[in-house]
């Protein structure tokens, strides 16, 4: 596939993917839960938020390195877990790790993925995590868990925020399934959720919470790896506490991109709150609306050490293959390098809310 020669921003990628995918599949990817209040948020969020850069910075030596959980990065940027790469591809997950080895990026495998998880691994040196949800038999979970560890992963990232899946109103309306072919085959054969108990008045809470995940469970998790565990998916402050009693290692601040529980707040208007709430004990990951280099510099600027992004690597991969999920890593991290430099702040460390320029806005505190 070759990517059109007018596609210099993620949202280029973005209006190429919508004109060339079939609309069940663009209908899943890139859906939002019930009205889209909240997937349209995240990125109105960021609109909002003003840079306040600082003139005449020595800027010798710049560079965008950092390091999370003790790992090197070029860059504070990770690809986030999405599922069935496949869907757009027919190298899936293959393709995508192989264009954030070519482009230094880190990776978070999805439990969903439409390859299997060692496979990914043999195919890219990048830093892997893999992605979970915590299964409704624990000897599951410590399957996947097990696998990651002999295949070299070295982190484990728990979704948190989908308990039950949202309501996605237009990918019921275009019908949706997968396609022969494509299937989360790193979760075949694993024992499904107790049946759903047909009882007038309660279609959700009669079978599918019964195996619903606790604290308790991402404690007992902690305890069965050597391997740092985040969870994804945590916007109230108050969780803070019991995320942290539990043993975590990391938290990422995100809304599922706006795909589980409509009308909850932007993942930067929370952002703030939650790292002073954390107060440094452990790294910040944010996902959720990043489209731009400047988006990036405003996330580390209200706390966060990295972000993710999701949705931008499924168009990429659509439109251009393996070279197109390279050609728009590129694209972002040199946004992100050419934010720093205007904004004064030649490392990481460097970027904070003195940058920010965004008096009364929700969540800042400024």
């Amino acid at each position: 596939m070759r990517v059109p020669p007018d596609t210099v921003s993620l949202a280029d990628y973005e209006r190429h993917f919508h004109a060339r995918i079939e609309p069940g599949i663009r209908a899943y990817i890139a859906g939002a839960a019930a009205d889209g209040i909240t997937q349209q948020a995240n990125r109105d969020a960021f609109d909002r938020l003003r840079l306040l850069p600082r003139a005449l910075a020595d800027l010798r030596g710049a560079t965008a390195h950092t390091t999370l959980l003790g790992q090197s990065l070029d860059y504070p940027l990770l690809i986030g877990p999405t599922a069935f790469h496949k869907l757009v591809d027919a190298d899936g997950e293959l393709a995508t790790a192989q264009a954030a080895a070519l482009t230094r990026t880190g990776m978070v495998v999805s439990a969903q993925a439409s390859v299997p998880l060692e496979a990914i691994a043999a195919s890219s040196p990048s830093p892997l995590w893999l992605q979970l949800y915590l299964q409704p038999a624990r000897d599951d979970t410590l399957t996947l868990v097990r696998r990651a560890e002999n295949a070299g992963y070295q982190a484990l990232m728990v979704t948190i925020d989908a308990v039950v899946s949202g309501v996605r109103n237009i990918e019921q309306r275009a019908g949706f399934r997968l396609p022969d072919g494509v299937a989360a085959v790193n979760l075949q054969g694993f024992r499904p959720n107790a049946p759903v108990v047909a009882r007038a008045g309660s279609p959700v809470f009669q079978g599918m919470l019964a195996n619903a995940p606790t604290w308790d469970d991402i404690a007992w998790l902690c305890r069965q790896t050597t391997l740092p565990v985040l969870v994804k998916g945590l916007l109230n402050p108050a969780d803070v506490p019991r995320a942290l009693d539990a043993g975590v290692a990391g938290i990422v601040v995100s809304n599922h991109g706006g795909r589980t529980l409509d009308t909850v707040p932007a993942t930067i208007d929370v952002l703030q709150t939650i790292a002073n709430a954390v107060a440094g004990r452990v790294p910040l990951l944010l996902d959720g609306g990043i489209r731009r280099g400047t988006d990036i510099v405003k996330a580390l600027a209200l706390g966060a050490n990295a972000v993710m992004i999701g949705q931008p690597v499924l168009h990429a991969l659509a439109v251009g293959g393996l070279a197109g999920v390279a050609h728009m890593l590129t694209i972002l991290q040199t946004e992100l390098e050419i934010a720093m430099a205007l904004t004064g702040a030649p490392t990481v460390e460097a970027i904070d809310a003195s940058l920010l320029w965004n008096p009364g806005g929700p969540g800042t505190g400024l």
